[in-house]
């Protein structure tokens, strides 16, 4: 994909610096070949997300770009107190959620089971999702509900810590606790349910 909205490049920008000193770079001087960098580490990943969460290509590339102009027009609120890709990514779900919620007309998107209900739920063990063939893995993750599949991602394929899901969803600790381990038996459940070996 041809990067229209930032076509210049800086060969001088060393390749090894951290996302973390590439923000403070651009914050200081406004170069944009330092947001040229970030983008391009990204770009790919972010819209592997989208596509993933809205399912058609020409949306998850307008998205992807509109997700770059939030990150450009938002980079001066980057605290530094998460890493910079748990931010990315925290407004590129944040984003595909709100597509998905207009598109359902479903404001409880995501909200779903929070913390005010604690029913007994199976606890299923990571080393389950984690062996899933890829393939079947790629199924059943289309198969459960969206809730259910981003929390899943987040915690498992973007390595992001509890403390941080739940600064995404502005949610206490204990209910994305609760929230991964019904997203985790939902998951065991539909496989079970697909694939009966």
């Amino acid at each position: 994909m041809i990067n229209l909205l930032f076509p210049l490049l800086t060969k001088d920008i060393p390749k090894t610096m951290s996302d973390e000193e590439i923000v403070a770079e651009y914050l200081k001087t406004q170069n944009v070949a330092y947001f040229d960098l970030l983008y391009k580490r990204y770009s790919g990943k972010i819209f592997a997300k989208c596509i993933s969460l809205l399912k058609f290509e020409g949306e998850a590339e307008d998205a992807m770009q509109e997700i770059f102009m939030k990150i450009l027009l938002n980079m001066s609120k980057f605290s530094g107190k998460s890493r910079f890709s748990t931010w990315i990514y925290s407004i590129t779900y944040n984003y595909c959620i709100d597509i998905i919620r207009r598109k359902k007309k479903d404001p409880s998107l995501l909200v779903d089971n929070f913390a005010t209900n604690h029913d007994t739920v199976d606890d299923v063990d990571d080393s389950f999702l984690l062996e899933v063939n890829i393939s079947r893995l790629k199924v059943i993750l289309e198969e459960i509900p969206v809730s259910d599949k981003t929390i899943l991602l987040m915690k498992y394929q973007d390595d992001m810590s509890i403390k941080e899901i739940g600064g995404v969803f502005e949610k206490s600790e204990s209910a994305i606790k609760m929230k991964i381990k019904r997203a985790k038996s939902k998951f065991r459940s539909v496989y079970q349910d697909i694939y009966k070996d």
